[in-house]
């Protein structure tokens, strides 16, 4: 009998058990026959990750920016970036670490990869937006989605060490947080990159300020950027060949990184180009809701620039929010959106994420 290709590592426990290969595929089948639907599809991504004759993971990536569409991931690069996700964090074998997220996504999934390539002790909740409100132990580690830290806030005593992805924290999310013990992290990553390939964090304990520093990337990884500043991000234990990405950025050095905004949706305004999402962390004061920035066709500069917003809508009226966004000194002249649209309901991609592209065309038709 040959020797299985992916081990186990000792340490692992799943809630509160450890499980040999043999004895973790009966709990894969149980969770599939008998578990709730996160749970089924938790028990199949294990079927998968323990059938020897497969070396790769299919996986759905998110369509935030494009279509979506299946990739099969190698087996052994999920577990290159759980490695360095360990070494970078400074977590490894014995971690009490709550897995919160669905294992459909490659976030989920690679909760499951780290746990059991790094010796973890992992407790399973439902992938919930208020994943601690049943939670009565400590952790030491825990990843999350922005919106779920937002309904997570008064319970994150209970974790020590967080890592937030599958979208950027707002500047109010990252106020509401300072102070506090938890560590808090933002992460910067795709599906294609095998979950996250940088952090950084975002809260102070002592000094109550949002930390304000570049996204450092993981171990063995290296970034770069393209002529359009897009970055270019070299992993060869992710990676075949060096990744150009759409994301804009400003590199302070093959190590550090500042995330400016996606490429394909820079806004040419009177031939200056404005990234919508810095523009969008400046209103984020003024704006309580869901809201975006896109460029629509002007015949005097090109694009303009357009607001978004969700309803309901908490501002008083558009007027109240046109005369606010106008008293903004941070703002430039053209940033200002040139007309705001109330939107019932933004699109939605596969795992939450607001899509602009559908938005707006359902705002066209």
């Amino acid at each position: 009998m040959s020797k299985p290709k992916y081990k186990i590592h000792h340490d692992f426990k799943l809630n509160g058990f450890h499980y040999s290969r043999t004895h973790l595929r009966k709990v894969a089948y149980s969770f599939i026959k008998e578990g709730l639907p996160y749970e089924e599809r938790l028990g199949n991504f294990l079927l998968d990750w323990l059938n020897d004759d497969y070396d790769d993971i299919k996986v759905r990536t998110s369509g935030s920016t494009g279509e979506p569409k299946i990739i099969f991931i190698p087996k052994q690069r999920m577990i290159n970036s759980a490695l360095a996700t360990g070494k970078h964090f400074k977590i490894n074998e014995g971690t009490k670490a709550l897995m919160c997220l669905p294992a459909k996504h490659i976030g989920g999934m690679m909760m499951m990869v780290r746990a059991m390539s790094l010796g973890w002790h992992l407790d399973l909740v439902k992938p919930v937006s208020n994943p601690l409100d049943d939670v009565y132990k400590t952790y030491d580690f825990c990843a999350m989605t922005p919106f779920q830290l937002d309904n997570s806030l008064n319970r994150l005593h209970l974790i020590k060490k967080l890592i937030v992805g599958g979208g950027h924290i707002s500047e109010n999310l990252k106020m509401m947080v300072q102070g506090i013990p938890t560590k808090i992290y933002e992460t910067f990553g795709m599906t294609e990159t095998v979950s996250h390939i940088a952090a950084r964090k975002v809260n102070n304990r002592k000094s109550g300020k949002i930390e304000t520093g570049p996204f450092k990337v993981l171990p063995k990884i290296s970034v770069s950027a393209d002529e359009n500043s897009r970055l270019i991000i070299k992993a060869p234990k992710l990676l075949d060949q060096p990744l150009l990405t759409n994301d804009v950025v400003e590199i302070e050095s093959y190590k550090k990184f500042y995330w400016k905004g996606r490429y394909d949706n820079v806004i040419n305004s009177g031939g200056v180009k404005i990234h919508p999402e810095e523009v969008e962390r400046k209103l984020q004061k003024l704006i309580t809701q869901r809201f975006f920035l896109s460029g629509m066709p002007d015949d005097a500069l090109g694009e303009k620039v357009v607001l978004f917003v969700e309803l309901p809508f908490s501002e008083k009226t558009i007027s109240d929010l046109r005369e606010a966004i106008d008293k903004l000194k941070v703002l430039s002249k053209y940033e200002k959106p040139k007309k705001i649209y109330l939107v019932e309901k933004f699109e939605e991609t596969s795992n939450g994420k607001v899509n602009r592209e559908r938005t707006i065309s359902g705002q066209m038709v």
